[in-house]
């Protein structure tokens, strides 16, 4: 028991001993690192604060050159503007003496005009004292006088400006028909131009009269299933190794001519067949439409044509009008359009493509009521042709007002390309019927004695009684002629009227 408590004890002991020690040395190592840390906090505050000072220096630094460099702007502003106080000194200055220049300006201005004011009442006066003479000489007062004056003057004014405007007149006339010549015959001689050769009949020929009994068939079936097929007539007559193809659409008479060549050449000939073949031929002739509707615009150069159009184009090839082609027209007309276009400084590309365009009203798919250029304008304008085109094409005969340039030179192109020699073959009754039109028309005028249409037309001779119809008339009349010729009658190219007027004096001697 004592043992034990005397272990306790000394663990006791041993344990405060220990205790003390350990004490002891944490405190001490607590002391070295507190003096360290304070050295540390020193030193860390010795460099902030060098930090901070140099940061200070720095902003310092910064500010002054900030604060001299806004004086310096200060100070151009200050210098500016004294120069501009100055300048604007100047100016008032300036200002000060150009206002006593203009006051000194109209004080003299005021002076001679009260000097003009004297001299002008001074001279009135002296006009009245003259006036009042020559009254007295003349013995007409001053409105009687200035009446016969202006009268006088009138009539000289008057004979000097119709001589004036004559000279004018003819000086503009020389001029424009020189200059429309030379462009008209420079835009024909730059074109190559082909003669009419259509008709309304085709000839088939055949190598011997047997093929035509074949054709002809038992009891005529044959020629009649082909004649019920394509539309048209076929006249077999004495004609050796010839079969006569007639109607008036070329179209139909291509299609019955190329459906005989291949029965012909095939041998096979009945109502069948023929229908098949026609039915095969009618599929190549459309085919053909578009494909030369192509190639027309590819050799013309023009594009963006609607597919329909194009198809129009291309059935021109099988029309015809007075004899001649109606799609070699059409071509020779956009040529023609696209050469005077550049003579006058125009757009070429339009004038081509209204003059292309301008008679597909002659090929419609079925008959309209209403004339061949309406009908175009109209097929132009559904196929979103630009309204200029559109217009050229239905203003070329005069049957719509010409909105745009293009117009005339279209009419003017399909007039020289219709009245070119060998361009047209109009039948004898119509061509007598115009030359009757022509003299009716001239003959219906008052004073008008006889009339003669001459030069196939292209001319009109008429007659006038002297003593009806004195010299300034004659000129008068003869625009009325032209122009109701030209509003009543269609014709190709132009008509020229030339009114003759004649003085004859007739004496006997007894």
């Amino acid at each position: 028991m004592v043992e034990i408590i005397i272990a306790i004890a000394a663990l006791l002991i041993g344990g405060l001993i220990g205790f003390a020690i350990f004490r002891y040395i944490a405190k001490g190592k607590y002391n070295q690192i507190v003096s360290q840390a304070e050295e540390e906090a020193k030193v860390i505050k010795e460099k902030k604060l060098l930090e901070v000072k140099e940061k200070f220096l720095n902003k310092k630094a910064e500010l002054e050159k900030e604060v001299s460099q806004r004086n310096q702007r200060i100070q151009q502003a200050e210098n500016k503007l004294k120069q501009r106080e100055i300048s604007l000194n100047q100016r008032a200055e300036d200002l000060n003496r150009k206002n006593k220049d203009v006051d000194n300006f109209k004080a003299n201005l005021e002076n001679q005009q009260n000097a003009i004011i004297q001299q002008k009442e001074e001279l009135e006066r002296l006009q009245r004292e003259e006036q009042t003479k020559l009254e007295a000489i003349s013995g007409l007062s001053a409105e009687e006088a200035k009446e016969r004056l202006v009268e006088s003057l009138k009539d000289e004014a008057k004979t000097q400006a119709a001589s004036y405007i004559n000279d004018i007149m003819e000086d503009a006339k020389m001029t424009a028909t020189k200059e429309a010549k030379r462009i008209v015959i420079q835009s024909i001689q730059r074109v190559a131009t082909e003669t009419a050769i259509e008709n309304s009949v085709t000839v088939f020929h055949i190598e011997n009269d047997e093929v035509k009994g074949r054709i002809i068939g038992r009891e005529g079936r044959n020629i009649r299933a082909l004649e019920a097929a394509t539309g048209v007539e076929i006249v077999v007559d004495d004609t050796p190794e010839a079969i006569v193809i007639s109607a008036f659409d070329p179209v139909r008479r291509e299609i019955c001519r190329l459906a005989l060549h291949q029965l012909v050449t095939d041998g096979r000939i009945h109502p069948a067949r023929i229908e098949e073949v026609v039915a095969k031929v009618t599929k190549q002739v459309e085919d053909e439409v578009i494909e030369t509707g192509k190639r027309t615009t590819i050799d013309l150069g023009i594009h963006g044509l609607h597919p329909e159009l194009i198809r129009i184009i291309g059935k021109m090839k099988y029309r015809s009008s007075y004899g001649q082609n109606l799609l070699q027209h059409a071509r020779e007309t956009a040529n023609l359009c696209a050469v005077m276009a550049s003579e006058l400084g125009l757009n070429p590309k339009k004038a081509k493509r209204a003059g292309l365009l301008h008679d597909i009203g002659k090929v419609p798919d079925e008959e309209p009521e209403m004339p061949h250029a309406i009908y175009g304008a109209k097929l132009a304008e559904k196929f979103k042709e630009k309204p200029d085109i559109c217009n050229a094409i239905g203003a070329h005969h005069d049957e719509m007002e010409m909105n745009t340039l293009l117009a005339p030179i279209v009419q003017v192109c399909d007039a020289i390309s219709g009245a070119r020699p060998g361009a047209r073959r109009e039948i004898v009754e119509a061509y007598i019927k115009r030359l009757n039109d022509l003299e009716k028309i001239a003959m219906s005028y008052p004073g008008v004695t006889k009339t003669y249409a001459i030069q196939a037309g292209r001319e009109l001779r008429v007659i006038v009684g002297a003593d009806k119809i004195d010299d300034a008339q004659t000129e008068k009349l003869s625009g009325e002629i032209a122009q109701k010729i030209q509003n009543e009658m269609t014709y190709p190219g132009q008509v020229k009227i030339t009114v003759i007027r004649e003085t004859r004096s007739v004496s006997y001697a007894k």
